[in-house]
């Protein structure tokens, strides 16, 4: 391991030295929907529209309009890579990640000499200033509202400054100083704090960290309640990468940034003011959401009035394709520890793992591996299933399943789908309950008697998990054992 300092330059340097999981072009690439296309086919995966596939990282080195970024796209598209950066099997991340929340090893300040964030800095009281010309954001299609940062890290703290947040949120460039941010309502700390400065209509003054390793990135998505309010989830990072996540003073607003970041935004969320998502292209849509779909634009966004942006030499620009593996990895990863943690509190040692698959998009989905140990165990794989309902209501399809199962190849769930589940006995449906609203399904055109409002949703148990009572009667074909298996391939 080097003795570098933690961050994404170093994530890289390591990931290079893994074959396939990382290639760079100096093809010449707009950034405008073209970027985004061509990483589509090489590597987003997800919910992303066929063909596409799981492919390595990628870095774009001649970025048209941006003769001195690079960006990157998929670094997290993969969680067998996640895997290998995060130095742990890809199979039991969602406990790994547990364990962090756990035992957080919180962030530190640092000196302005030890935060290359700082080391090229543009203000906007320069008079050329213009983010659009400075952040190389991509947008994902042709039909976006405009360039979006989509893996930006909001750092925001509540008024008295006794608490502190990170968040990721859809930030549209909208001018020449200003963002939209959308901040799903409900459950978001940031979104507390942006509240108590409204009411009092005083700005809030935030920072947006680009372009940093994957720990703070996924760290960062942690929501209640396994991350309550006034719990900072950059302390997941510090113990993920055994590493304090290092921050710095903002030079133009009072609130901290991540000081080995690629790029850092300053501003404020301005009180009582909102923005019309696509007003530079009324288009009607945001950009493509985790679900697949194209996000409707949202009439009134919060607005970041931006009053720096700095950036290291040489900047690396990275950006998400929204449906992509990536958000898979960023936000299924910690759905699945907290789940984990939740019915490993109720239920111990029921739930063996837990998989959000990119089916769901990470959100909407999740399979659980469940163990009986006799008959009085019999239905507690259905309580296991209202659990994960109950902390999550963007939780839409629970697939339970035995712990022979591989929870990570949907042939071998769909399998025992197939083969130890009846349709009129094994399926619990939940109507009227509240779910994700870019879920397209979930309107009161599609489903009147059950769904009032958008964001409402029917939920889903599928019981695959043999009756205890049969378990002898649901073996699989046992084959032999062969260690060296591996000689017949050289």
């Amino acid at each position: 391991m080097t003795n570098e300092p933690y961050d994404l330059r170093r994530v890289l340097a390591e990931l290079k030295t893994h074959p396939g999981q990382y290639h760079e072009t100096d093809v010449a690439v707009d950034p405008d929907a073209e970027l985004s296309g061509v990483y589509r086919y090489i590597g987003a995966g997800g919910t992303v529209q066929r063909p596409t596939q799981e492919g390595p990282a990628m870095m774009f080195n001649n970025v048209t309009g941006f003769p001195d970024t690079r960006v990157l796209m998929g670094l997290m598209a993969s969680r067998k890579r996640v895997g290998l950066m995060f130095h742990h099997d890809y199979q039991t991340l969602g406990q790994f990640l547990n364990d962090s929340v756990d035992h957080p090893i919180p962030p530190v300040e640092v000196s302005e000499d030890q935060a290359p964030a700082h080391e090229v800095v543009h203000k906007a009281t320069d008079p050329d200033f213009d983010i659009r010309k400075l952040v190389a954001a991509p947008t994902n299609t042709p039909e976006d509202a405009g360039p979006y940062i989509t893996v930006g890290v909001v750092l925001g703290s509540n008024k008295a400054k006794t608490m502190s947040d990170v968040t990721i949120h859809r930030m549209v460039l909208e001018d020449k100083d200003k963002l939209g941010i959308y901040i799903m309502p409900g459950g978001r700390h940031i979104g507390k704090f942006a509240s108590e400065y409204e009411a009092a209509n005083e700005p809030m003054p935030v920072t947006i960290s680009i372009g940093l390793d994957p720990a703070i990135t996924i760290g960062a998505t942690f929501e209640p309640p396994t991350t309550p309010l006034g719990y900072n989830e950059l302390g997941v990072a510090g113990t993920i990468r055994q590493e304090a996540v290092g921050l710095v003073p903002g030079l133009t607003v009072d609130e901290r940034a991540i000081a080995r970041s690629e790029y850092t935004l300053e501003g404020y969320i301005m009180p009582n003011e909102r923005i019309q998502e696509d007003i530079n292209t009324h288009t009607g849509k945001a950009m493509p959401e985790f679900p697949g779909y194209d996000g409707d634009a949202n009439p009134a966004l919060q607005v970041i009035k931006v009053t720096a942006v700095t950036h290291r030499k040489s900047p690396i620009m990275q950006s998400v394709i929204g449906p992509s593996e990536e958000h898979v990895s960023m936000a299924g990863i910690p759905t699945e520890a907290s789940i984990l943690e939740l019915t490993n509190r109720a239920i111990p040692g029921k739930v063996l793992n837990v998989y959000n698959p990119p089916a769901g998009g990470g959100k909407l989905m999740t399979i659980m591996q469940i163990h009986k140990d006799d008959e009085a165990d019999e239905g507690i794989q259905r309580q296991a299933a209202l659990l994960a309902f109950s902390a999550f209501k963007e939780l839409k399809t629970v697939i339970l399943v035995d712990e022979d199962v591989d929870i990570f190849d949907m042939n071998d769930v769909m399998w025992t789908v197939n083969t130890r589940f009846q349709a009129d006995q094994d399926i619990m449906v939940l109507p009227g309950m509240r779910n994700h609203p870019l879920d397209p399904s979930e309107r009161p055109g599609y489903d009147p008697k059950s769904i009032r409002v958008r964001g409402m949703s029917s939920k889903l148990i599928i019981d695959g998990t043999v009756p205890f009572d049969m378990k002898d009667q649901f073996e699989r074909a046992h084959f032999k054992e062969v260690p060296d298996w591996k000689k017949y391939l050289d």
